[in-house]
């Protein structure tokens, strides 16, 4: 019984791993039966480099999710840890995202060229990342003048605050 956790989440990852090959070999065969075999006079040399790129991407995210997902044994063999988690947030769902907008670029491509505009959200999303988490406090961080200022407000927040909260005697007239 001992493990039960690390072999359940290496059994999830090994059928989400093949789920992830069988969709990307469908999306693939499905673009080169329907863009290559039957519209074969619109498909240029522009929509091998695209069907490449898709590929690429494919190959890249796909590696990366199944090293994540691989599960790690000691010696002799016992399982160790059962692998990253993939139904959880982090890097792995930012991969997960890339390949679903790749599969949805490659086959609205098919359609319409236009599609292929689809993938700079993926740049767009990353500089929104880069900008949130690093650029934008590193500019715009305080300057230590501001923190004595600070130091100084908070202080007379507080005694005011304690002064407000004193209880107050008020004179009644007596009847």
């Amino acid at each position: 019984m001992a493990n039960q956790a690390a072999k359940k989440r290496r059994d999830e990852n090994a059928r989400h791993i093949r789920l992830l090959q069988r969709l990307i070999f469908a999306f693939n065969a499905v673009y080169v039966v329907v863009r290559i075999l039957l519209f074969h006079s619109t498909f240029s040399w522009k929509h091998w480099i695209g069907f490449l790129i898709t590929s690429g991407v494919y190959k890249i995210m796909y590696d990366q999710l199944a090293k994540m997902a691989k599960a790690s044994y000691d010696e002799s063999g016992e399982l160790i840890d059962g692998g990253f988690d993939m139904s959880g947030g982090g890097l792995a769902s930012y991969l997960h995202d890339v390949l679903y907008i790749t599969m949805f670029v490659q086959l609205s491509s098919i359609l319409s060229d236009k599609f292929w505009f689809v993938y700079l959200v993926i740049p767009a999303f990353a500089f929104y990342k880069l900008w949130q988490l690093v650029l934008y406090p590193y500019i715009f961080q305080s300057s230590s003048e501001d923190d004595t200022e600070d130091a100084k407000a908070r202080k007379k927040r507080e005694k005011m605050e304690k002064k407000a909260g004193r209880t107050k005697f008020v004179k009644t007239r007596n009847r």
